[in-house]
């Protein structure tokens, strides 16, 4: 543990913002899942509907700095590549 007040405060801090990092990473985790769940079971409508969404979710983790923006952007890259791969 911490010895000095500002590395105390400093500790309560990285709590914080991990535990708020962690559900935003859960949920993005979460919809590429599903994603990947629904993209082989091949309904591309479902899967498109899902993917738009997947974006606005994976580009709010880049913005608050929960990922890096290029990660954020290969990833919508691949999720976007499998779902134009299914066949309707």
């Amino acid at each position: 543990m911490a010895n000095h007040k500002s590395a105390i405060k400093r500790a309560c801090q990285n709590e914080k913002r991990r535990l708020r990092n962690k559900s935003t990473k859960t949920r993005m985790k979460n919809i590429v899942k599903g994603i990947r769940f629904t993209a082989s079971e091949n309904s591309k409508e479902a899967a498109l509907a899902e993917l738009n969404s997947a974006k606005s979710i994976i580009d709010n983790a880049a913005k608050k700095g929960v990922i890096h923006k290029k990660t954020a952007s290969r990833k919508i890259s691949r999720l976007s590549r499998l779902v134009n791969t299914i066949s309707a």
